[in-house]
């Protein structure tokens, strides 16, 4: 089992950035991929962000994020961080991180929830005026 915590989550304007980071202790040595999703209310828990832990540390990310987020890896520290810049109010959500020990996620072209075995409380961000 692997446990998640998240940081950084906070209140913001408009334009602004936030760094959010999660904290992975216990079994993380079959951790294979690692994921930010997010979740407003009254919507569906999106994938926006997912890293292979290999060496390579191949990267995928959803359309509404793309070239605004950024998602890293300090396997030293078995940390896993998103850096999310131009941030706009339709980004508000609460932001969870996830671990999947499964091998398909290392093959996706784009985040399956179901991949993922063990997440983290989550860290609200908020974005407005």
């Amino acid at each position: 089992q692997v446990q998640l915590v998240e940081s950084g989550g906070g209140s913001v304007q408009p334009g602004g950035s936030l760094r959010l980071s999660c904290a992975a202790s216990g079994d993380t040595a079959r951790t294979n991929c690692m994921a930010w999703f997010r979740q407003a209310p009254g919507k569906e828990r999106e994938g926006i962000a997912q890293i292979v832990t290999g060496r390579r540390g191949n990267t995928i990310y959803a359309d509404s994020v793309k070239g605004r987020f950024t998602i890293s890896q300090d396997n030293a520290k078995n940390t896993v961080y998103l850096q999310m810049n131009g941030l706009n109010p339709e980004d508000s959500a609460m932001y969870y991180c996830a671990a999947s020990s499964t091998v398909s996620c290392i093959f996706r072209s784009g985040l399956v929830r179901l991949d993922y075995n063990s997440w983290g409380q989550g860290t609200q961000v908020t974005v407005s005026s």
